[in-house]
């Protein structure tokens, strides 16, 4: 290892951790250097998955944080293993300090940055994760990693995480980059986004911790409802670390709180099964469903992706997502169902249309959310649970609100009468499937994998 003085300058590679506070990564820059150079890499690799809302976001949190720095962010565009390097070089670093990337791409190009940097004599330190726990600490007694969500909440609340960090932007000197092209607009998009970057991310959460926490077991599922923290943007992009959340529910017993903490470790236990079975983000967890029959419908993938299936809280969900780059949760998993288990579409077509327009879009999450729902996952026997869109519209969305703010042939149809045939306006499309004759078919082609 190189030997790092105060004087010797550091480079901070921003990547999954879009701000300034409670920025660990920083902290540790800021022991070995009073001056940094921010840095944000452009790389194809992760660009070309995403669609235009998702850049789009992205932007958006650069232009912040670049704002945060005094316009200080040193942007560049290419392979991060040459990129970083010549970053790290025309200052003069001792070293690059970065905030673990636990996913597949992440672990392999960290790797060859690592190497590159290697040869320059330049030290790379890793410090914190975008997680409260880093994916792979958590493990049973016998080193083995949980394959069920229960046990691994109980160990991950016992195993515990660091306090926030006392970081922000004045922790250190920012370096002047030497050149960097200005941040790229961002696309045309007809995507209705949330404000980007940290500040927003902050006001968003204190918002909810004023106002949502105390119904947000009741209302998380409610479509109808502005009841969800609207923060997995903010998550997905680090505009705010999952370990300020938890902070300030620390102590607080009542059901909303306990709820919360569940759903933040639900996106923790994703990011540690990928961790353990970085396939899966491809592949089948579950290998018996390699040997699933799927259609090649492209027409009814077709009508699902633009909300016109004639089930009303499947299209009303598509086109929340077309509309905001946004879906809410409970209809997240009905959709899900709808394109596994009434169309029988296999289950990566939907994750990679999810993973396009989602502004949240988390590889551990989307994917592995999508093979709890098509049974491929981490759950026991969910191929059993296929979600009736009817019922679920009507139960969830009772009176349906959510339906005729996003479909608008059904605004005229009052209450909870949307959600039925019956009750169809002309210019609605009929139901393109029989959801009772769709489920028989799933159920057969399950038993057959699965006895």
């Amino acid at each position: 290892m190189s030997v790092v003085t105060r004087e010797a300058p550091v480079v901070l590679w921003f990547r999954r951790d879009l701000r300034l506070g409670d920025h660990a990564a920083l902290l540790e820059a800021s022991k070995h250097s009073k001056h940094v150079l921010a840095l944000y890499v452009l790389d194809e690799a992760l660009l070309k998955p995403g669609g235009a809302p998702r850049e789009a976001f992205l932007y958006g949190c650069l232009e912040k944080l670049n704002d945060q720095l005094g316009g200080r962010l040193m942007l560049a565009r290419g392979d991060p293993a040459t990129e970083v390097v010549r970053a790290a070089r025309e200052i003069g670093a001792a070293a690059v300090h970065v905030s673990a990337d636990t996913g597949p791409y992440g672990r392999r190009r960290d790797a060859a940055v690592a190497e590159a940097l290697a040869e320059h004599n330049i030290d790379w330190v890793e410090t914190g994760s975008p997680y409260a726990v880093t994916p792979g600490r958590v493990t049973k007694p016998d080193g083995s990693p949980y394959r069920v969500f229960t046990p691994f909440f109980r160990a991950w609340t016992a195993h515990g995480w660091h306090s926030p960090a006392d970081t922000g932007p004045s922790l250190v000197d920012w370096v002047a980059p030497l050149n960097s092209p200005e941040i790229p607009h961002p696309p045309r998009i007809s995507a209705a986004l949330p404000e980007p970057g940290e500040q927003a991310a902050l006001e968003a959460w204190h918002a909810f911790l004023a106002d949502g926490i105390e119904t947000y077991d009741e209302d998380r599922d409610r479509p109808d409802r502005e009841g969800t923290t609207r923060l997995s943007p903010y998550l997905r992009w680090g505009c705010i670390h999952p370990r300020t959340i938890l902070a300030d529910l620390s102590g607080d017993d009542r059901t909303g709180a306990k709820s919360l903490r569940s759903e933040i470790c639900w996106r923790e236990f994703y990011a540690d099964v990928l961790w353990h079975r970085p396939e899966t983000a491809r592949e089948n967890y579950d290998k018996r469903f390699d040997d699933m029959k799927y259609d090649n419908d492209r027409e009814a993938f077709s009508r699902w992706c633009e909300g016109r299936t004639g089930y009303p809280i499947v299209d009303a969900g598509m086109r929340q997502l077309l509309a905001e780059g946004w879906m809410h949760n409970r209809v997240r998993m009905v959709v899900a169902s709808f394109l596994v288990k009434d169309l029988h579409l296999p289950w990566w077509l939907g994750a990679r249309h999810f993973m396009k327009h989602l502004v949240d879009g988390d590889l551990a999450s989307n994917q592995l959310n999508w093979q709890w729902v098509a049974g491929c996952g981490t759950d026991a026997a969910p191929y059993f649970r296929v979600f009736n869109p009817t019922t679920q519209g009507e139960k969830f969305d009772p009176q349906g609100d959510y339906v005729r703010k996003y479909v608008p042939e059904l605004r005229s149809v009052p209450g909870k009468a949307v959600h039925q045939p019956k009750n169809r306006p002309e210019d609605y499309p009929e139901p393109m499937v029989d959801h009772a004759h769709e489920r028989q078919v799933s159920l057969e082609r399950y038993g057959k994998i699965t006895s």
